[in-house]
């Protein structure tokens, strides 16, 4: 078993998650203004990605320029990992390669800090990778506190390139957040990215 097989009702009733569906997670976040670089990038490339139309070209011309952003300009704070693997607990199924992995640490060699775990929606579908999302926050929520991280929240985020939707799970509260957002904003997913990031990080340094 692995994140990717992972249901709904496996999860409320293997790890004990109360679901959350009717709160905004960021009702007020400031937008971040992206690079002109990222934004000459996302126009030439964003038509080939949605002509294509596949998983893949959503993640190498969309989902990996705007995290690789993220990461170069916080580069003392974040470290950002592509198709690991992130085995936590075999036995309850907290197994498998991740898409993304943002982690609140400046060590790009090993994955110490999880604080963002990203998926890829399958098919172009949000809802279906739900499920495995918040397998892989519960597998870097038990990591952190395996290794002493004091976060206090783990936060998941499903993508088609085009549409962004983030969870967050703190202790045994799981939430979705009622908003999506649409990379004609990317002003406001980089913002909510940053948020994350450095909310989490100068909350618990």
């Amino acid at each position: 078993m692995s994140y990717s097989d992972f249901t709904m009702d496996m999860l409320k009733k293997k790890f004990d998650l109360k679901f959350i569906y009717d709160q905004k997670l960021f009702p007020i976040v400031p937008e971040h203004e992206i690079s002109s670089e990222l934004k000459s990038f996302l126009s030439k490339y964003k038509p080939l990605a949605l002509a294509i139309d596949t998983e893949k070209a959503r993640s190498e011309y969309i989902i990996a320029p705007i995290l690789g952003e993220l990461k170069i300009n916080h580069s003392n704070i974040v470290s950002l990992f592509s198709g690991i693997e992130f085995n936590v607990d075999k036995e309850d199924g907290l197994n498998g390669r991740c898409d993304y992995i943002i982690s609140k640490s400046d060590d790009q060699y090993y994955l110490t800090y999880p604080i963002i775990v990203m998926v890829e929606a399958k098919n172009d579908n949000i809802k279906k990778g739900i499920p495995q999302c918040i397998a892989e926050m519960v597998a870097a929520q038990k990591y952190n506190m395996q290794h002493n991280n004091p976060v206090e929240s783990v936060y998941g985020c499903i993508s088609t390139g085009t549409n962004w939707k983030f969870l967050k799970i703190q202790n045994k509260e799981l939430y979705i957040d009622t908003d999506e957002y649409y990379i004609d904003s990317p002003d406001k997913i980089m913002g909510i990215l940053i948020k994350i990031c450095i909310g989490e990080c100068e909350h618990t340094i």
